[in-house]
């Protein structure tokens, strides 16, 4: 067999080596290996680097270069390189006699270095004749790997979409139903949830504390995602174990700070209004740790009253200063809208937020409550088409008698 047949056998056996070991799903190493076999031992190439993009530029391989070959900035010194390119020294890549380019999809994948040290000081290898063989090799071999990174990602990704997914299920079950909300003549409780990802950071809830006495609160945990959900589920857990019928408000709220130092570690902090209604009474009490103003309209004086807040949000001080409650007789048949910033930070047409400007519109007249707030939610269009939604949107609201 003549030189030229043993060149193009030696050509077609690496290349179905190659194929089947990528056919069979060897993983990324073992190709590398492979790879660099054919290169060092049957061209007799002294020197290899790899320079490959994924999310970033990174050194994939580095055989027999200085490490510091691998710091160089790939954007600024190599993505003019379009072919196959000899290396003069004054482009200052020590030891490189050639860089091999490999695209994908006409876009730069990476780029191979060539260093030939067994004729290094006489000029190139004859060997290096092979180039085209070794552009070729190299594009199936990176073109592979980045399939085997890029399958990954997907894995990785879908499992991260059903541990989502599980998550989102299981934050769903802390809001309560509104099939399971307070129904009587004195109280009647009505919500709606949002979460702008598959995880929120937004919390209400309503518990009957007594034959008399409701509990209703609602609240907000800075930042988004699992952390945040994580938080705020204990938050709730808390929140149900301390809450009773006679529990003193304010020591409610010091030990609710001390709890969200504690898990959150000062890195972040929970906004948080909590009411009490005594319906035997017609007192609602209130305390808002810096959380948005709940509205309340009395249907028989037309008078509409904010809650504002009395004390800074848990988790925002170790201790808090300065805490007190409100109290506020229902005279006439009430309504009380608690909300989170998604909807108070809704743009209206003037490009500004909307406040409590649409809870006002359509809260002030006699219908329920559970009719204004779908309704509202229908006209801002929540949440198929307002293209100002970007955060959760957490409401809950009752008609108090």
């Amino acid at each position: 067999m003549n030189d030229r047949l043993k060149v193009l056998k030696f050509k077609l056996d690496a290349l179905l080596d190659i194929t089947t070991s990528i056919n069979a799903n060897l993983p990324t190493d073992q190709l590398l290996n492979k790879y660099e076999s054919i290169l060092r031992d049957d061209l007799g190439i002294g020197k290899i680097l790899i320079f490959k993009r994924s999310d970033n530029w990174e050194c994939l391989m580095n055989g027999g270069f200085s490490p510091t070959l691998e710091k160089i900035d790939v954007e600024e010194s190599l993505l003019h390189l379009d072919d196959i390119s000899y290396v003069s020294s004054d482009m200052g890549f020590e030891g490189v006699d050639i860089i091999v380019p490999v695209f994908n999809n006409n876009i730069h994948l990476a780029f191979i270095f060539i260093g030939d040290i067994e004729e290094e000081g006489e000029g190139m290898s004859p060997v290096l004749k092979h180039l085209t063989f070794i552009q070729t090799i190299s594009n199936i071999i990176i073109v592979a790997i980045e399939n085997i990174r890029l399958h990954n990602e997907s894995l990785r990704q879908e499992a991260i979409k059903k541990e989502l997914e599980l998550a989102s299920r299981m934050q769903k079950m802390l809001i309560p139903d509104n099939s399971h909300m307070p129904n009587t003549r004195h109280i009647v409780v009505t919500g709606f949830y949002h979460p702008h990802y598959e995880v929120g950071g937004d919390y209400y809830d309503c518990l009957s504390l007594s034959q008399d006495k409701t509990g209703l609160c609602i609240a907000d945990v800075s930042g988004k995602g699992i952390s945040a959900a994580i938080l705020m589920s204990n938050f709730q857990a808390s929140l149900r174990a301390l809450l009773s019928a006679d529990t003193s408000l304010i020591s409610l709220i010091h030990k609710l700070n001390d709890i969200v130092n504690s898990n959150a570690a000062g890195e972040r902090f929970i906004t948080f209004f909590l009411a009490r209604y005594d319906a035997g009474k017609k007192v609602l009490e209130y305390i808002n740790a810096a959380h948005n103003a709940p509205v309340l309209y009395n249907t028989e004086t037309g008078d509409i009253t904010h809650l504002t807040s009395s004390c800074v949000g848990l988790g925002m001080l170790d201790e808090i200063p300065e805490i007190s409650t409100t109290e506020i007789v229902i005279t006439a048949h009430s309504k009380i809208i608690c909300y989170t910033d998604g909807l108070s930070e809704l743009k209206g047409d003037d490009g500004k937020d909307i406040g409590t400007k649409e809870i006002v519109r359509h809260i002030t007249n006699s219908d329920p409550v559970e009719m204004n707030l779908r309704k509202m939610i229908s006209t801002l269009g929540i949440p198929d088409s307002n293209p100002y939604l970007f955060d959760d949107v957490s409401i809950i609201a009752a008609d108090l008698r």
